[in-house]
């Protein structure tokens, strides 16, 4: 019933394009003080906004959630055949990763099939302070940074993981600064990746691509080379929740 009364004003006020509780009130069979109540739970937790005295709209929060595709299959979409293009230009596998809750997931992966020899960085989580792809988000995102009192206990899955926050933050305002974010020898010996975020704020910074490979083949100048080259990528995979001139959050593919 809760559930059943909340929807009914998100309808209300959807249908109106504002209304105020009074509206609400007149077209529904709800009491004026539970009216109240729920348009206070509501505004709470961002699914409607105030627009004028008395007078709410929908609300950022739900827009972004209703009118933009975020699923992993749309975003794979658009940005898979970039990415095999990119595996075959440079011999290496290219992968897309998205931020799902507190950590990072490689989503994607395109290799390349022109008879080179790859490494595969594989699917799934990754640790916010050790990938590339991770890093590259999180330097992005500071709500997410960790907090001097997680020094010490930052997971080492190698002798090169950056364990010490203070020398993680360092690190993320380089990645800030250059653009793109390296991984070597972090996660696994003998292999790097380097990714790139596809915005640095809104939707594109919770998204990265990026590209993996061995010691032999990702060497500082080639990560270099690649670091530039994703930056680049990530302007043609653009990704948005900025509003059109009618607030409608729009994803744009540019080639």
């Amino acid at each position: 019933m809760h559930l059943e009364r909340l929807t009914m004003i998100l309808e209300i006020i959807g249908q109106n394009g504002e209304a105020s509780v009074a509206d609400i009130v007149a077209h529904s069979d709800l009491p004026k003080p539970s009216a109240y109540r729920l348009v206070k739970d509501l505004a709470a937790v961002g699914l409607i906004d105030p627009v004028s005295r008395g007078h709410f709209a929908i609300g950022s929060r739900l827009k972004q959630i209703a009118l933009t595709d975020r699923s992993d299959v749309a975003l794979i979409s658009l940005a898979a055949p970039i990415l095999k293009q990119a595996a075959n230009e440079h011999g290496a596998a290219f992968f897309l990763s998205r931020l799902k809750g507190q950590a990072v997931e490689i989503i994607h992966v395109e290799t390349p099939q022109i008879g080179v020899s790859y490494l595969h960085p594989g699917l799934g989580k990754r640790p916010l302070h050790a990938c590339s792809c991770s890093k590259a988000v999180l330097a992005f995102n500071p709500s997410l940074e960790p907090a001097q009192d997680l020094a010490g206990r930052l997971k080492a899955y190698t002798d090169f993981t950056l364990t010490d926050v203070a020398d993680l933050h360092a690190e993320l305002v380089t990645i800030r600064e250059r653009g793109f974010a390296e991984c070597v020898e972090e996660m696994e010996r003998g292999m790097c990746s380097v990714a790139s975020p596809l915005g640095k704020t809104g939707f594109g910074a919770t998204l990265s691509i990026g590209a993996t490979g061995s010691m032999r083949v990702f060497t500082p100048e080639f990560r270099v080379k690649i670091g530039t080259y994703l930056t680049d990528l990530a302007t043609k995979i653009a990704f948005t929740t900025e509003g059109t001139d009618d607030n409608t959050p729009q994803r744009q593919l540019r080639s």
